[in-house]
């Protein structure tokens, strides 16, 4: 059965898409802990990231790594934390998040429900800023 996460890249569930490429996608998390958090997602279903080959493992890291510096300009944080669950989706993720302080990476502070628009918001900026660093992903 397709996870939550394949039917958000497949289209059967909305999603605030901010990277797309053939191995992998970013998009808004729709519960964030600070505005700005994104979550990189291979297209493969891999239920944990020690299961991830190499290569693309490589793979997510590079995008993740540009994003991140996209939030970077963005937010302008004193970090960009970077965390891998994998509890709640069985279907690997990172989660980018702009943070000042390791509270900012405690799920117990998740938004519960954020409107589509300020996800749209922030999708804009970062792909605006994306474009700007002339990334080779960026979703339309």
């Amino acid at each position: 059965m397709a996870t939550i996460f394949t039917k958000i890249i497949e289209g059967d569930i909305p999603g605030t898409f901010v990277w797309r490429d053939d191995r992998c996608v970013a998009f808004m998390s729709i519960n964030p802990l600070r505005p700005g958090h994104t979550l990189v997602v291979p297209i493969e279903e891999i239920d944990h990231w020690l299961d991830c080959p190499t290569d693309l493992r490589d793979h997510l890291m590079d995008v993740s790594q540009t994003i991140g510096q996209a939030i970077s300009k963005v937010h302008s944080p004193e970090k960009v934390g970077m965390m891998i669950a994998g509890l709640e989706v069985p279907h690997m993720h990172i989660h980018l998040v702009p943070i000042d302080g390791v509270r900012d990476l405690d799920f117990a502070n998740a938004a519960v429900s954020v409107e589509r628009g300020a996800l749209e918001e922030e999708a804009a900026s970062l792909r605006y800023v994306l474009k700007a660093m002339n990334a080779p992903g960026v979703a339309d």
